[in-house]
């Protein structure tokens, strides 16, 4: 990771080797805490432009919210902090992590008076799973880990000890050859990637998994909204693996991923084994998007 010069932290910047927390910080021990990933992008005018902020922000509160805990802070004061950390940092584009996390204080499972504290790190972060990933398509593999049970997790909330259950099915899915994994919900039907949202394509209708096990994707919202823009059909609705297999395109989403073609899943091809007609108009138009060059959407934007 390449550092920058300013990490936000409660309110004021801090230098980005000073921003640390006491080692019986309670998120640390227990997972309790609530992040959001957001890209910034540079934009064909010279601009850098934040790809739907608001509704980031939004999802960081609707997180707390579920989880117990009260933000210090409001929506317009993240969202100020935000776009102040790229300008401090002199950036033009790049990856932005705001987190909340429950401070030292009490220990064991019940947090009591421990601080909540926020804080809000960027730094550059090129394509998550690579060039070549975008362009031909990647390989996954569905996991032996299931995702989280509705009522075992709150599946809603963008949780940082969520997490935990994606590092076991990334790390399978690395260590047997793939380049991600594909997590099934707790009855065998697709739910996600470990950090993405799932879309597959069959005979031009545009399917995704609806939102029960799997977290409300902002990429995955915009993906609907392009391609139901360009007239196509799209349903929420639950698939099997085996559908999957037998698409004739699959892509995954997300604000890391962008929107990443599939191109096999568990060594069976998807489709022609490449990026097909559907994909790539999508993926054309959401980069088109979040370079500026298309003024229809201009509203998901926030110049910085």
């Amino acid at each position: 990771m390449e550092k920058t010069k300013k990490i936000w932290m409660d309110g004021k910047f801090v230098n980005w080797d000073d921003a640390n927390v006491h080692i019986l910080t309670h998120t640390l021990h227990y997972g309790l805490g609530v992040f959001e990933g957001i890209r910034c992008y540079r934009c064909d005018d010279g601009r850098s432009a934040v790809f739907r902020l608001k509704e980031h922000t939004d999802r960081l509160f609707e997180s707390a919210h579920i989880m117990l805990i009260e933000i210090p802070f409001t929506r317009d004061a993240i969202n100020k902090a935000i776009l102040e950390t790229l300008k401090i940092n002199d950036m033009k584009e790049g990856y932005i992590r705001p987190i909340v996390f429950l401070g030292d204080g009490s220990m064991g499972i019940l947090p009591k008076n421990n601080p909540v504290r926020v804080a809000i790190a960027a730094w550059p972060w090129g394509v998550y799973l690579g060039e070549e990933a975008l362009k031909n398509g990647i390989r996954i593999k569905v996991s032996t880990y299931a995702r989280h049970h509705v009522n075992s997790m709150m599946t809603k909330a963008k949780v940082t000890g969520h997490y935990v259950n994606s590092i076991l099915a990334k790390r399978e899915a690395i260590a047997d050859g793939y380049d991600e994994a594909l997590l099934l919900d707790t009855e065998g039907y697709v739910s996600e990637g470990s950090g993405e949202n799932i879309f597959i394509v069959k005979n031009g209708l545009l399917k995704t998994t609806p939102l029960t096990s799997n977290l409300k994707g902002i990429t995955r919202d915009s993906v609907m909204r392009i391609a139901k823009d360009k007239g196509l059909e799209v349903k929420e609705e639950r698939f099997t693996r085996d559908e999957l297999y037998i698409a004739d395109e699959a892509f995954f989403t997300g604000t890391a991923a962008e929107l990443t073609p599939i191109r096999e899943a568990d060594r069976r091809t998807i489709g022609q084994g490449k990026p097909g007609p559907v994909t790539k108009t999508i993926q054309e138009t959401f980069f088109n998007i979040v370079k500026g060059k298309e003024k229809k959407y201009e509203g998901w934007l926030a110049y910085v």
